[in-house]
């Protein structure tokens, strides 16, 4: 038996990078997984591949900055599936590579929706269907980044939602740890996803240097040598929404191939 036989997974950002990879691992442990993400031809090609290898699946265009949105996600997958129980809240993006200083309202506002409103919007639909539920409880994992333990010259706002979701995951992991629901984070490092991609070709621009030269200032930083693989972040995101880690709540597990270990 895999270890989510019967469980329902619902995850957000599931078109590409780590949400693509866990979509997959959450089905390859038995679960019927919600996918969620803005581009729906990506998402029905996800889907198909999960119910090809015998899985059952279901994708929902959605901007998880909505609140909206988010609701008619976490009902559609309850009245497919009947019932919540892992969601990996993933979803991200990065915009803004200004200084602080030269931020617009406008801007500040657009990459914190998109960063960090989506997360807690999508914790209160998921923890709302999880307390109400036969059976009530549940595991959650929202995704954070190495960005968040610290400061980003240049990236701010990535920096200071990636934070803010740390702090909203211990906060929420406290509130319901006695209701049997569990909160944990993924703290990310440098993983080869498109968005990773975009933030080398965007500094390499910036810089006026070659693509190839930003991919080993990362790869010099990282002490196994090499930037990660989606799928290493998702076998943590699955394996924290387990029964294996069923005393784990109110956590930040780091998963950086030690990148950040000096500083920590």
């Amino acid at each position: 038996m895999t270890r989510l036989s019967g469980k329902v997974a619902l995850v957000t950002g599931a078109t590409s990078g780590i949400g693509k990879a866990a979509a997959l691992a959450f089905a390859r442990e038995g679960a019927r997984v919600a996918m969620a993400g803005r581009r729906a031809e990506a998402g029905e090609e996800l889907r198909a591949q999960i119910e090809q290898a015998g899985g059952q699946a279901l994708f929902v265009q959605t901007d998880v900055s909505q609140a909206g949105q988010v609701e008619n996600l976490v009902n559609r997958a309850v009245e497919r599936f009947g019932r919540l129980d892992c969601a990996f809240n993933n979803a991200a993006t990065i915009t803004n590579f200004s200084f602080t200083a030269d931020i617009s309202e406008e801007e500040f506002d657009h990459e914190i929706n998109l960063n960090l409103k989506s997360v807690w919007l999508c914790l209160k639909y998921e923890i709302q269907q999880m307390l109400n539920q036969a059976s009530p409880g549940g595991a959650i994992v929202n995704t954070s980044s190495v960005n968040g333990l610290g400061g980003t010259p240049g990236a701010s706002l990535y920096s200071v939602s990636k934070s803010g979701i740390l702090a909203l995951t211990k906060s929420a992991a406290l509130e319901y740890a006695t209701k049997n629901i569990r909160v944990n984070a993924l703290v990310a490092g440098a993983f080869n996803t498109p968005m990773l991609q975009g933030v080398i070709t965007s500094f390499a621009d910036r810089a006026n240097l070659e693509q190839s030269a930003v991919e080993n200032f990362y790869n010099e930083r990282i002490p196994q040598g090499r930037i990660g693989r989606p799928g290493e972040a998702a076998d943590v995101a699955v394996w924290l929404c387990s029964d294996e880690a069923g005393y784990v709540t109110g956590h930040s597990m780091i998963v950086d191939g030690g990148m950040s270990a000096a500083y920590r």
